[in-house]
């Protein structure tokens, strides 16, 4: 028995993962898991995109990175992500959240969720240049909107600034990653982006091409793509990659 335990501790790694805190939600819940089956430890960094990435461009230490597919393609092609282990995970779509007990106006059509946004006195959405700013303004000039909707923006920091400036009152309108918004208590999610509007923001793990542990890193992204993950996918407000 002490021989069987002493070569468990020896196999068993600790995973140094760094995630984009849309996945926050999934990893939390199934990374118990992962460490009860495998004898694994996770050591989870949650940030932004372009942070993470920034991180890791500079040479931080890390096993597994879960970003965005782009931020992984372009991680694998500076030598950072080994591309033989990427896979995709998961996807969340782009929502209206709101302040939890506040009206909620209709956002279930384009002309709707146009509606709702001139009516609304602010809104909110992630700063910056990332993939959402991107979006949302090309987005809004779509719409012929793109003037208004900068008069009473309030840009949020942070992959949750957006849903807190909305739980705090001081925005009327979150648009954000559903994801991103499910461990925001007092904000809450009024629906999804209509069909026709709608994003995908897709999730994608991949091993460090230094990583001392691949093979547990590998494990930990197959344990989030397996069968039994995608109820808990689908519990926190997202679907597995390739539905």
């Amino acid at each position: 028995m002490i021989l069987l335990v002493q070569g468990l501790a020896a196999e068993a790694a600790e995973v140094r993962v760094l995630s984009a805190s849309g996945m926050r939600a999934v990893i939390n819940d199934l990374g118990p898991d992962f460490e009860r089956a495998t004898g694994h430890k996770l050591a989870i960094q949650y940030g932004t995109i372009g942070a993470l990435r920034r991180q890791i461009e500079a040479g931080e230490a890390f096993d597994v990175a879960i970003l965005t597919t782009r931020a992984i393609d372009v991680l694998g092609e500076t030598g950072k992500i080994d591309n033989a282990t990427r896979a995709d995970i998961a996807r969340s779509g782009y929502g209206v959240i709101v302040r939890a007990g506040a009206p909620k106006p209709n956002v279930g059509s384009a002309d709707a969720f146009k509606r709702a946004l001139l009516s609304a006195s602010s809104i909110s959405y992630l700063s910056g240049e990332g993939a959402t700013a991107t979006y949302l303004a090309n987005l809004f000039e779509r719409l012929g909107i793109a003037e208004q909707m900068k008069a009473k923006t309030k840009y949020g920091a942070g992959a949750g600034g957006p849903s807190q400036l909305v739980a705090d009152g001081e925005a009327e309108l979150g648009l954000v990653v559903i994801s991103a918004t499910r461990s925001v208590p007092g904000a809450e999610v009024l629906g999804p982006f209509p069909p026709e509007l709608q994003n995908y923001r897709v999730y994608t793990g991949g091993v460090s091409t230094s990583s001392k542990q691949a093979d547990a890193a590998n494990a930990l992204i197959k344990h989030l793509r397996a069968a039994s993950a995608v109820p808990v996918i689908k519990a926190k407000g997202m679907e597995p990659a390739n539905p």
